[in-house]
């Protein structure tokens, strides 16, 4: 018998204050036969939503496309605003394997999406991840760089300066009608990588954001800390105190129990602690067992000694 393929998608859109307009580009998933809709996360300081969804690589295909042409649609990026990076309206899809499929064959379904993508709407396409065209568009913060209105910019810019070539070439979209971002949708990044991101924030008991700032620096990888996460310190309007948040893109060998120890560790240095936190979205059961070994530090200990887990393949 052959055994069905899964693969999970986190796309990312820029829309997380006009609940309406989210309702309307999720239903387009929902419309779509065989997806597992997971949650829908909208963040209005942000102003994006992130949904996170699973199903067989067709359904995931046809929903990412679905979804992305209706907030092209509906999402002008001239207008946009939101504290969070972006380039587009729809401004990530990304996909991941899941369940007996391969990272190769994930990184091809990515590259049918971004194609398939681009022809139904012509919204410029970069490729991230293991798509990347390049070492550096791996990321998606050289992607990013100047969020939407720098990057317009630069392209408009560079694009007839022989003396900037490299730079625009560097930047330029991989599928473009001119080679330069939408003025109204932006781009779009499309991208396969082995694990998906999980999202973490830590609330402290201060209003004081610069606290909160001094321990995400503590804590990303370009200032010093884990090479797996990304941090900012930021204030929530509706949520008291100041938090440090997280995008965690390797819970396996970051587990979030030393992430955790770490921001406690810190806050402790500025006389606040730590009053809690906050997943955002699913988790992968084996993040969530790997700091549960973490923090009893089991010995041998195996997820098959977990009775619901043989439920799975059942």
């Amino acid at each position: 018998m052959e055994r069905k393929q899964y693969v999970l998608a986190v796309p990312n859109f820029s829309e997380g204050r006009d609940l309406d307009k989210v309702e309307k580009i999720v239903d387009e998933v929902r419309s779509v036969p065989g997806i597992k809709l997971v949650s829908v996360e909208p963040e209005a300081d942000f102003n994006r939503t992130v949904v996170t969804m699973i199903g067989e690589p067709a359904p995931i295909k046809e929903a990412l496309v679905k979804l992305g042409k209706k907030a092209v649609e509906l999402i002008d990026m001239s207008k946009q605003k939101g504290s969070h990076p972006r380039i587009g309206a729809e401004d990530t899809l990304p996909v991941f394997p899941f369940k007996n499929i391969t990272l190769e064959e994930t990184a091809a379904l990515a590259e049918e999406i971004g194609k398939e993508f681009y022809e139904a709407t012509k919204v410029p396409v970069f490729f991230a991840g293991e798509n990347a065209r390049t070492e550096e568009r791996k990321a998606f913060a050289f992607i990013r760089k100047g969020q939407y209105e720098g990057l317009r910019d630069l392209l408009k810019e560079a694009k007839d300066d022989e003396s900037r070539a490299d730079e625009y070439n560097s930047r330029k979209p991989d599928y473009s009608e001119d080679g330069l971002l939408s003025e109204t949708a932006g781009g779009t990044i499309v991208s396969c990588e082995a694990n998906g991101l999980t999202a973490y924030n830590v609330f402290l008991n201060t209003e004081d954001v610069s606290i909160a700032k001094k321990i995400a620096k503590a804590v990303r990888g370009p200032s010093g800390g884990f090479s797996t996460i990304r941090a900012v310190g930021i204030k929530f309007p509706e949520h008291e105190g100041v938090v440090v948040s997280m995008n965690m893109f390797d819970c396996m060998n970051t587990p979030i129990a030393r992430v955790f120890n770490l921001c406690k560790q810190e806050a402790e240095r500025y006389g606040v602690r730590v009053t809690g936190s906050e997943l955002v979205g699913p988790i992968k059961l084996d993040a969530i067992l790997k700091t549960f070994e973490y923090y009893l530090q089991l010995e041998g200990f195996n997820k098959e000694q977990i009775l619901e887990t043989h439920l799975m393949d059942m």
